[in-house]
């Protein structure tokens, strides 16, 4: 965002890019009904954050009615705007990472995709098996299953978890990106999802895998933080990406910013 943005703006992008992440979903087939949930820390502030209201399909979300939520988990009510019911399980996992006031943790974005439970049921989850698993080998963590994620004392681990990664597969359960901006958390869920994708596409095949040398992976996943660097990549955290998704999205599912 510019620096010449006043707080209201910088607010109201903020919803809006929320909105845009709730759209994308929808488009990428990655919605989970009414479950699942995306959330952007309220500029400026390091205990509140928006997030997508319970009882809204994921096509249906707009800048409007994002709710605004403490990191407690109760409803910041504003008159016209974001009023609706808030999913608990959203409070205990979004209220955690946002608590912790990390600038890389400005958005959060979780998933239940079809592709992504399917690889967090797998004992050896994220495999090293092609370019596209590679980009993302290295800041990949993990997180037990340990039933709904309703309880605050799960906070502390999910966070122990997570640690300095900034891509967590929650075992059993789905998948979950974090960055400094919704450009970079969505590219990160992006490379995640597709990587769970190409991985389940390779198993299906009933043959047995290439698997890729050491040396390769290595060199792979030095060449990805090259790639995604701010200053010398060429998609630096998510920038391009999130330019094609938002022009997509004027095209195909508008409304989004209203």
């Amino acid at each position: 965002m510019s620096q010449s943005l006043t707080h209201s703006d910088a607010a109201w992008n903020a919803r809006v890019e929320l909105a845009a992440a709730c759209r994308l979903t929808h488009l990428f087939g990655w919605t989970d009904l009414l479950a699942t949930h995306i959330s952007i820390r309220v500029p400026g502030r390091h205990d509140r954050y928006y997030v997508n209201p319970l009882g809204l399909l994921f096509d249906e979300v707009t800048a409007s009615s994002i709710l605004e939520v403490d990191v407690d988990g109760s409803v910041i009510v504003e008159p016209g705007r974001g009023q609706g019911d808030l999913n608990p399980a959203g409070t205990v996992i979004h209220g955690a990472i946002h608590a912790t006031g990390s600038p890389q943790a400005e958005a959060v974005v979780h998933l239940h995709s079809r592709e992504g439970v399917a690889v967090s049921c797998q004992r050896d989850g994220l495999l090293p098996l092609n370019q596209m698993a590679l980009m993302i080998y290295a800041d990949v963590a993990y997180h037990d299953f340990q039933g709904v994620v309703l309880d605050n004392e799960e906070r502390d681990g999910l966070l122990r978890d997570l640690g300095d990664k900034h891509n967590l597969i929650l075992r059993n359960h789905g998948t979950l990106s974090i960055g400094r901006t919704m450009a970079e958390a969505f590219g990160r869920i992006w490379r995640l999802e597709r990587a769970c994708r190409f991985q389940l596409a390779a198993q299906s095949a009933g043959v047995p895998l290439q698997e890729l040398p050491p040396e390769v992976i290595a060199r792979t996943v030095a060449q990805a933080k090259q790639i995604t660097g701010d200053q010398s990549g060429f998609f630096p955290a998510g920038k391009r990406e999130w330019a094609a998704h938002l022009r997509r999205l004027d095209r195909e599912l508008p409304g989004y910013r209203d």
